[in-house]
């Protein structure tokens, strides 16, 4: 079945700042053309790779389900291409610095098109005393905020995996894309929307910012420690267990999770009455915590997470990647696809969100077009010869 956004074209001139939100709009069933020069786009060189082919796994995910057209910028008409082909998008997606986009002329495209949409991705935006600064994925993390937060007080701030930042400001950007496309068809008029990826990061670290503006008054602190995978609260912690790691909190019932460390004998000094009162409940779930952490050590993750979820406390087993790969939940909702690599189908992550009445499924990337590096028969290639 076709997608929510099919019939919506979209020219998509990101680099890893904003590719994810290209994804997101291809998958949703959008026409999404990816220009990328004679020798290839540079984003296919990113590995890890398969073997013994070379194909790159990280394009095959992040840019799946676009087509793709050569264009030279050598030619004196490659300039006259990328305008034929803005002024028949409905949005345009650009990164600072990404391939083609210097050769665009953004305005001119807007006035011949009054209800396009051009979303621009920055590290910084457009303007202010950082806009000309470079920031790959620790950077950006390390700048606005993430990074501080992760790690214990004894060791460093921590890098998150993979480039998880970008993961952030690519979804921003398919919002922002979304919101001004159904702005532009209800009043008729398009806009530049510019996402910084710096403000998508900061805009993401929740009570962070909250405690630093309000710790005081909540008798906090201005700045926790860095905390690992502990919650703001103190009350959700990943915990070592036999074997691996759980995500443990005495939240929402203290009560009934302090009889079940009764039933383990395991509760130690909790009936104290000094931990009575609401004005103790700070110290008694720091302690709480100190003898749940004790007693987790003891079990295995996996019997413990089962008996929790059946005595609906929410904990969480701390999955290793290799047992996520098998894991039966998202086996029985057929979640992982099939991505297309070097000539042969790989198993890879499946959407984020499922649609009851339009279906999301996977559409193998389509490079036909970029054997045909002509103005006239890319344009007819893509199906994008014709004013709409």
């Amino acid at each position: 079945m076709p997608g929510p956004l099919q019939g919506i074209r979209v020219l998509d001139f990101t680099d890893e700042r904003a590719i994810y939100g290209a994804k997101l709009l291809a998958d949703l069933g959008a026409d999404v053309v990816r220009p990328e020069p004679p020798d290839g786009d540079r984003l296919r060189l990113r590995g890890p790779h398969t073997e013994p082919d070379g194909g790159s796994l990280w394009y095959a995910y992040f840019a799946s389900s676009r087509r793709h057209c050569v264009v030279d910028r050598a030619d004196p008409d490659a300039r006259v291409l990328l305008g034929r082909l803005a002024g028949r998008a409905d949005v345009i997606l650009t990164c600072d610095g990404a391939f083609g986009v210097d050769l665009l002329d953004i305005a001119a495209a807007r006035a011949a098109r009054p209800t396009l949409v051009h979303v621009a991705v920055s590290s910084f935006g457009p303007d202010g005393p950082w806009r000309d600064w470079q920031a790959p994925d620790l950077v950006a993390g390390a700048l606005g905020g993430a990074v501080a937060t992760t790690g214990t007080p004894d060791t460093p701030p921590l890098k998150t995996f993979g480039d998880l930042n970008f993961m952030v400001s690519g979804t921003y950007a398919a919002i922002a894309a979304l919101s001004a496309l159904h702005h532009a068809r209800t009043a008729g008029a398009g806009q530049r929307v510019d996402v910084p990826v710096h403000e998508c990061i900061t805009a993401a670290l929740e009570q962070v910012l909250m405690l630093a503006w309000y710790g005081e008054q909540m008798g906090r602190g201005r700045v926790l420690p860095r905390q690992g995978g502990t919650h703001w609260s103190m009350a959700f912690t990943v915990m070592p267990a036999q074997g691996g790691a759980i995500m443990a909190t005495p939240m929402p019932d203290f009560d009934a999770q302090l009889a079940w460390l009764i039933e383990h004998d395991a509760h130690q000094d909790l009936l104290d009455e000094r931990y009575q009162g609401p004005e103790n409940l700070p110290l008694y779930v720091g302690r709480m915590i100190e003898v749940m952490r004790e007693w987790v050590a003891a079990q295995d993750p996996e019997a413990l997470f089962f008996e929790a979820q059946s005595r609906h406390a929410p904990y969480g087993w701390v999955l290793p990647i290799e047992r996520l790969a098998t894991n039966p939940q998202l086996a029985a909702r057929g979640w992982w696809t099939d991505y297309q690599v070097a000539g042969r189908s790989v198993n890879g992550p499946g959407a984020p969100y499922r649609f009851s009445e339009t279906p999301w499924h996977l559409r193998a990337p389509d490079i036909s077009a970029a054997e045909t590096p002509t103005e006239a028969s890319i344009l007819a290639t893509l199906g994008w010869e014709a004013h709409r």
